[in-house]
């Protein structure tokens, strides 16, 4: 007989935590399923422009990884499944996934040919809606995998075929159906992330109303290069070049109404973003409204930094509204300057609503039996109640440095759990 430490992990959610954790589990010998919602891996941050601290492109990071996914045959990963269902207890887990019809297979080569002859635009969800693509597009230029999809909420279905006459290599399948699966596992990591809070339920904010009041993710995706803009720094009403912009910070966080708790990331995020504004234009005018300004961790140094540029005001006061000029668009944001007790009214160009982190599986259907907190993070996580553990913002609001190295911890933890197995 001999001894080998053997064991097979389901991870749920394929964002920077679930890559990270799946690459740390299979380094280490073993397999690892990967079950990703969304048609391509990469999460929230692949839609980022620049990611704190190092403030670089997030392919930099990604890009690594899928390296070494690719050249690990432990890692196997889903797109478009969905986790339906988790019986059984650690060591002898069964997840049961639908996956939904992607309608390209294997085949595919990325060639855009396809999209060429599409007839049918649909809203652009990695850019938050602010332009379009077809009914089969690619997720987005550095998808991961390198393959269209099809939305068969938009697209004609065999009623056009214009898209298969176009494919020179067989991969498109009008006629693909959902299938199920069920996967082994001796433990289950959740990285299911975050999405951004609702905006529109701020009323007084009025995003959704005004178009030139916009959250903050939307804000990565207009100043990416493979963005709406084109990496220009533009206002969706005119696409007007932003002279003068103000940051709302804690929109609906802090809040009893919305979010009752800190997503700590926001401030610095904010800061981040008006880095990028100065480097877009020198001379714009940047407004910060904030409740308080925190730093965690050793960012102080950063908060400092920002606080030298003369042209960012830093106001401390709660917007209390947002008011719209129709005919040129601009924005008057009126909020109480707490130091000298007076209204402030600033009109800008363009205002940013810093939202707060929404656990990805709040109000919506778990597998988990009870194991969320009232908020929706996964509070259950520890080696004694059955094998399953949270990662990232899954757990809680987190930076991608400390999801990166809770990836690192929580995938010890998992493989320790599942002991020694004895393999003749």
């Amino acid at each position: 007989m001999t001894d080998k430490t053997t064991g097979e992990f389901v991870i749920i959610g394929g964002g920077i935590s679930g890559i990270s954790t799946a690459v740390e589990i299979a380094e280490f010998g073993h397999r690892v399923t990967i079950i990703e919602k969304e048609p391509s891996l990469g999460g929230r941050v692949s839609g980022s422009f620049r990611y704190f601290p190092k403030l670089c492109p997030p392919y930099c990071g990604l890009e690594i990884y899928y390296k070494r996914m690719r050249s690990n045959p432990n890692i196997n990963f889903i797109t478009l499944g969905e986790v339906e269902k988790i019986e059984g207890s650690a060591g002898n887990f069964t997840v049961s996934v639908k996956v939904a019809p992607r309608y390209v297979n294997g085949k595919c080569t990325a060639c855009n040919e396809c999209v060429e002859v599409c007839p049918i635009e649909r809203p652009n969800a990695f850019n938050y809606g602010m332009n379009t693509t077809k009914a089969i597009y690619l997720p987005h230029e550095l998808a991961f995998p390198m393959r269209y999809v099809i939305d068969d909420k938009v697209c004609l279905g065999e009623e056009c075929s214009k898209c298969v006459n176009a494919c020179k290599y067989d991969a498109i399948e009008l006629s693909m159906k959902p299938i199920e699966q069920q996967i082994h596992a001796d433990a289950i990591i959740v990285a299911t992330g975050w999405k951004p809070y609702d905006a529109t339920k701020i009323d007084n904010l009025h995003f959704g109303q005004f178009k030139n009041v916009v959250t903050n993710t939307m804000l990565e995706r207009i100043a990416s290069p493979n963005g709406p803009n084109n990496g220009q720094i533009l206002r969706p009403s005119d696409s007007k070049k932003v002279e003068r912009i103000a940051f709302v910070q804690c929109a609906g966080s802090r809040d009893e109404n919305h979010l009752p708790f800190c997503s700590s990331v926001c401030c610095l995020a904010s800061l981040k973003q008006a880095t990028y504004i100065r480097e877009f234009n020198p001379e714009a005018e940047i407004y910060l409204f904030y409740i308080d300004l925190r730093a965690p961790g050793r960012n102080e140094d950063f908060l400092q930094k920002m606080e030298q540029d003369e042209k960012l005001k830093l106001i401390k006061g709660k917007v209390a509204d947002i008011e719209e000029d129709p005919q040129t668009g601009d924005l008057t944001v009126i909020a109480e300057d707490i130091y000298s007790g007076n209204k402030y009214r600033q009109r800008v160009d363009l205002a940013v609503l810093a939202t707060g982190m929404n656990p990805s599986l709040a109000d919506e259907k778990n597998p988990f039996n009870g194991s969320l907190d009232k908020y929706g993070f996964f509070s259950n996580n520890n080696g004694t109640n059955g094998g399953i553990y949270s990662v990232g913002c899954a757990k809680s609001p987190a930076d991608v440095s400390t999801c990166i190295k809770e990836a690192s911890a929580v995938a010890l933890k998992a493989i320790q759990s599942i002991g020694r197995k004895e393999i003749n």
